[in-house]
Formats: C-alpha cells, structure tokens, sequence
C-alpha cells in the first residue's frame, strides 16, 4: 500500500476523465437530447440552459483531453455552485440527496480539486508541458 501514491497521476487522469464523460452527457442531454430524458434537445431551451449545455459539452470536452485544464475547471466549478443553490436548493429541501442537487455538489468540487491538483496523466496540458 506503500507505493500507491506513485499512482497518483494516473489516478488523476481517470478522476479528469471520468468526471468530464459523466458532465458531456448532461450538456448533449439538453444539446440535442441524447441520451433521450424527454426534456432538451436544443427546441425551446431557456438561455440559461443552452449556456449550461454548452458549457457543459465543451467545457466537458477540454477536461476530458486535458486542455486548459485549470482554467475550465474553475469556470464548471463555478457553474455547479450556481446550479446548486439557483436550481436545486432555492425554494426545494436543505438535504441534496432530496432536491437532486447531490451530483451538482460532487462536480463542483471535482472541478475545484482539478484546479488546483491540475489534469493528472493522459492530459494535453502536460504534453505541451512536456511532462507526459
């Protein structure tokens, strides 16, 4: 159990990436409606959920490759705050699990983490670092 922290990395790396694939799909959700909820798909949008949709999909897609990784996680951090306490805390239950606020809480602060641990592994910001 000693060594596992030569990992750490890597572990980032999967962290980065599966936290981007699980975001992609709540901005194609309300993009283009896949995969299918019965809401979104881009017709009749308010504003506030096709920036929402677009900063989820490309700011989903930069984390995913590791571009600008600090930076875009610090504006989807910011973004999950605002989704929290705007849409699932206002007016609705304190506890997350109960106003379906949980996985807007777990994001923003993996998105806060990423900003400051930077991409980990498999990223484009270490390559052009010259660190991978």
């Amino acid at each position: 159990m000693d060594n596992l922290g030569e990992y750490r990395p890597q572990a980032l790396g999967i962290l980065r990436i599966v936290t981007a694939l699980l975001f992609i799909e709540h901005g194609t959700m309300k993009l283009f409606g896949f995969p299918s909820s019965g809401e979104g798909g881009g017709d009749g949008l308010s504003l506030l959920s096709l920036i929402a949709g677009i900063l989820e999909t490309f700011g989903g897609l930069a984390v995913l490759v590791g571009f600008m990784t600090r930076p875009v996680a610090f504006i989807l951090s910011g973004q999950m705050a605002v989704a929290y306490w705007f849409f699932h805390f206002a007016g609705n239950s304190f506890f997350p699990v109960l106003n379906r606020g949980d996985a807007a809480i777990l994001f923003c602060f993996v998105f806060l983490y990423l900003v400051f641990a930077g991409p980990g592994s498999w990223s484009l910001d270490e390559k052009r670092a010259g660190r991978a």
